[in-house]
């Protein structure tokens, strides 16, 4: 697969996880690529956790960037019946399990469910923000990431780097397959036709178990 495609197919596969009508947060990057894939007749609120419900994307029209900016500081907007609440209501929101999914990147994750997202240490961060809250509140949490680093596993057996949240993940979705997390393990119930399992497994750390209904990610 071309480097240039992997983003796109990742998001394009997790919009398919999302039903009409769904809360949704996503993390920056890869994750806010995911709307614009969205099958027919499926619409979703966006909820950023700094306080907007309704987030739309940001056209000439309503760009407005010295007073609206999403959750990493860029420029956002807000769709018609959107609104803005304060930081106690959003969070309110997420803590309270009205979220019902989000997506969000990841550096690496492991067999346990577990996630590291926000510090590689020695490196400079504004912050955690709200992914800790999000990965305990949320209904789903999706994982939407490269399946590897410099031809690194990200896919471990235990996270390395500082943990967001331990035992948080619904499901994750890379380039290469589609992985269920359960109380056994990563399932694999979805592969890239480009790859065989064995190569899955091979750019893997953690142990992978592939599901008897194995099938191809659309």
């Amino acid at each position: 697969m071309d480097k240039s495609e992997i983003k796109t197919y990742i998001a394009a596969r997790v919009a398919k996880e999302l039903k009409d009508g769904d809360v949704v947060n996503l993390g920056i990057g890869l994750p806010t690529l995911v709307p614009q894939f969205l099958p027919e007749g499926v619409h979703v609120v966006l909820q950023s956790e700094n306080g907007t419900i309704g987030t739309a994307p940001v056209t000439v029209e309503n760009k407005d960037p010295h007073y609206v900016v999403d959750a990493g500081g860029s420029p956002s907007a807000v769709g018609p019946g959107g609104c803005f609440i304060d930081s106690c209501t959003s969070f309110g929101l997420i803590r309270g399990g009205h979220v019902d999914a989000t997506i969000l990147g990841g550096l690496e994750v492991d067999e346990e469910g577990s996630l590291a997202n926000w510090i590689i240490p020695g490196k400079k961060v504004p912050g955690m923000g709200g992914a800790m809250d999000l990965l305990v509140g949320a209904k789903s949490v999706i994982v939407a990431m490269e399946h590897t680093a410099k031809g690194n596993p990200k896919i471990l057996k235990k996270c390395r780097l500082p943990y967001t949240a331990v035992n948080c993940i619904t499901k994750i979705i890379t380039e290469m397959c589609v992985l269920d997390v359960t109380p056994n393990g990563l399932v694999m119930i979805e592969i890239n036709p480009e790859f065989t399992p064995e190569q899955v497994q091979a750019a893997t750390e953690a142990t992978l178990t592939v599901s008897p209904d194995l099938k191809p990610m659309a």
